[in-house]
């Protein structure tokens, strides 16, 4: 149980970094005028590829996998979520009312432990 939350908590720093890319992404393209949906599919696309790296890095190391098996497994592993924060992201922004800038800090609140624990017995296994 403890190498399990040492896990958590690497993925959860990992996480971080994973933040700081998306969040970058997302708000330099809001402010060059591009739909938050767009910034969103965007800002997902390359910081799973952060992901990937570090997670097998620093989290996930003794993976047998082959990379290119897993980098497929994050994409379809982060695309769960992707979809599920996208659909999420639309309703708190359209339908709600919460401010774009706002919503995507929401929708982490959800999506770390999701794509942690898809992560660790899905894609990294």
């Amino acid at each position: 149980m403890k190498k399990l939350f040492v896990q958590f908590i690497k993925f959860g720093l990992v996480g971080v970094t994973n933040t700081v890319v998306f969040l970058t992404v997302y708000y330099v393209l809001l402010h060059f005028g591009v739909h938050y949906l767009a910034a969103n599919f965007i800002g997902f696309a390359i910081s799973v590829i952060n992901a990937f790296i570090l997670s097998g890095r620093f989290v996930f190391k003794n993976s047998e996998t082959p990379a290119p098996i897993r980098l497929a497994k994050v994409y379809a592993a982060y695309g769960f979520t992707f979809l599920l924060s996208t659909a999420t992201l639309f309703v708190m922004v359209d339908l709600i009312g919460i401010s774009q800038y706002i919503a995507p800090l929401l929708n982490m609140c959800f999506t770390v432990p999701i794509n942690f624990l898809v992560n660790k017995f899905w894609a990294f296994r």
